[in-house]
């Protein structure tokens, strides 16, 4: 029996071009060449192995490798390990960072760039900061590791950072919480060629935009009628010079490549133009047709409106500190909490708890998606009162694609609810932390606390998602009701139009009959020869009545049924009413 083979992968690894060797009887020797079928095998393996790279899931800065080391080590060196080439982010942008430390009596506020935050993190924190709030607008890989080492942060908190499609979710650490929820905004499609300046007219596009835009539908719909009628060459060509465009209402408006849209969000006056994502492309996956198709065919594209969704990541320090990643969205949650940390008399300034700002930055983003449900019910209160008045199959794809956003906007805002009440029933406990180097691990107490007035107002927020998941399931039920009354009121008109049909056919069933029997070609036809035309009309008439009292035997029946019913529910009623004056005379 040959000894056991014995392949040293460790050179193998770090000399790919060497020939391998195997142990045989503690001698080394080289591995002999394979044989032409082995070749040949070992040829299609790759070949197999590489329908991963077909889909790969979406990361920002990132490749994706099955099987890669968990997290990112934000400590650790650019190329400490061949394993890890190619795994280290390259992930940069020019991000927008506001530091805000404040106590009861003084508040200092910082803006700065990827550049400045090095110097400012170098500094020592100031004494008189009782809490400090550091807010990322952007997502860089400096940055990132700056405050990861800064704080020491957990790699996999790090690697979740990274992706932005994340479940919503918080975990705790020995000396932070890691937070990740979606933020959800009605915005406004803009051009390029837009300015800020024309953010302010949002609220005349909204009222003149449905009337143009239904204007432009019915041309679509004639251009698409005559352009039925041309041969499908001449069609497929025209239509291969001419490609679809991603939404009618708001051109130039999509960058394919990043996945983003050029929008400004539509509740506030002069907001900003910036690059978001809409719920479509969030959820949409690697089929750009459909997310096409779902954006112009959307409950809120006529308005010129839309839902952006971006990932918030939220970290809580145990030294009162509060870490803040946003997408492009930080202004929006910035500007009410700055205005309230501004005042001394707020609660958030005079707790000075940054499990208090926490929540207030949990809040302000639940108050950003409320009025997305406005705008929804707005839109399904229209096409209710276009399915009462005119119930049109065409309908149904509206509804359809309603019921699929609100079901994506739901998606997003439940699992709130359970991250709220995770926060609410945290309880500082001894946490285990194992050593990545291999040593035991030792129990630390966590220093994340959630105060007792941040458990109290997170009620609050609770209590906001609730009321949003409430209104989202009406609205579907609603939706889901149009749509079944679509369908049941084409099935009544064609029941009636059946109903008419067979009326019809029983009535001049007798006289085609007889129109036959009296258009046959007799040698001698006394009926005909000796009578006029009016002995036709003689026989058919009361064969056609006698034909159809009989076929219709059943519906004078339940006619009559019904009548006596009805007359003998109406002699109950006037005697019972007779005897009831009866009573209150006496």
């Amino acid at each position: 029996m040959p000894p056991p083979l014995h392949i040293d992968l460790e050179a193998v690894a770090q000399s790919p071009q060497s020939t391998p060797t195997h142990q045989l009887d503690g001698h080394a020797a080289p591995i002999p060449p394979t044989s032409p079928t082995k070749s040949v095998h070992l040829q299609t393996r790759p070949m197999r192995s590489s329908t991963a790279s077909s889909y790969r899931p979406s990361r920002r800065g990132q490749p994706w490798q099955p099987g890669q080391e968990p997290g990112i080590d934000t400590s650790a060196p650019q190329h400490s390990h061949p394993s890890f080439t190619g795994l280290v982010p390259v992930l940069h942008e020019e991000c927008e960072i506001t530091v805000v430390d404040f106590s009861q009596e003084e508040m200092q506020m910082h803006r700065l760039d990827n550049r400045s935050l090095v110097l400012f993190m170098a500094e020592p924190r100031p004494d008189w900061a009782a809490c400090r709030w550091i807010s990322v607008n952007g997502l860089s890989w400096d940055v990132i590791k700056l405050l990861g080492n800064d704080k020491g942060l957990h790699r996999l908190a790090i690697e979740d950072l990274m992706n932005t499609k994340n479940r919503t979710k918080a975990d705790w650490y020995s000396d932070h919480t890691y937070l990740v929820l979606p933020l959800q905004k009605l915005i406004h499609f803009h051009s390029d060629s837009y300015s800020d300046s024309d953010c302010s007219d949002i609220e005349k596009t909204q009222f003149s935009s449905s009337r143009s835009m239904k204007n432009k539908n019915k041309r679509k719909e004639r251009g698409q009628f005559f352009k039925s009628l041309l041969p499908r060459s001449m069609s497929s060509k025209q239509s291969s010079m001419n490609p679809p465009r991603p939404l009618d209402t708001s051109a130039d408006t999509h960058d394919p490549a990043k996945g983003f849209i050029t929008a400004s969000i539509a509740s506030l006056n002069k907001a900003p133009v910036s690059h978001v994502r809409t719920l479509q492309r969030y959820h949409g996956g690697p089929n750009e047709e459909r997310i096409q198709f779902m954006e112009k065919h959307s409950a809120l594209a006529s308005k010129n409106l839309g839902v952006g969704v971006e990932q918030v990541s939220v970290f809580l320090t145990s030294d009162n500190s509060v870490i803040s990643f946003f997408e492009s969205s930080a202004e929006d949650i910035e500007t009410p909490i700055i205005a309230r940390l501004s005042t001394r008399e707020t609660i958030l300034r005079r707790s000075c708890d940054a499990s208090m700002l926490l929540q207030g930055i949990i809040d302000a983003i639940i108050d950003l998606a409320i009025p997305v449900t406005t705008a929804y019910q707005d839109a399904i209160g229209e096409l209710e009162l276009d399915v009462l008045t005119e119930a049109e199959l065409k309908h149904t794809t509206s509804l359809y694609v309603l019921t699929s956003e609100i079901s994506q906007f739901k998606s997003n805002i439940s699992p709130i609810v359970n991250l709220v009440n995770a926060l609410r029933d945290h309880k500082s406990e001894p946490i285990s932390t194992p050593g990545l180097s291999g040593r035991p691990g030792k129990l630390h107490s966590s220093g994340v606390t959630i105060s007792q007035t941040t458990q109290t107002y997170l009620g609050d927020v609770e209590d906001h998602c609730i009321l949003i998941t409430q209104g989202l399931d009406q609205m579907r039920r609603a939706a889901d009701n149009m749509i079944d009354l679509i369908f049941n009121t084409h099935s009544a008109s064609q029941n009636e139009s059946m109903k008419q049909l067979t009326l019809v056919t029983i009535l001049f069933l007798p006289l085609t009959f007889l129109t036959g029997y009296f258009g046959m070609n007799f040698v001698r036809f006394d009926g005909v020869l000796k009578h006029s035309d009016s002995f036709f009309w003689i026989i058919a008439i009361p064969l056609a009545f006698v034909t159809c009292l009989y076929l219709m035997r059943d519906v004078f029946g339940r006619y009559v049924v019904k009548t006596i019913q009805r007359r003998g529910i109406t002699r109950s009623r006037k005697a019972r009413g007779e005897e009831h004056y009866k009573r209150k005379r006496r």
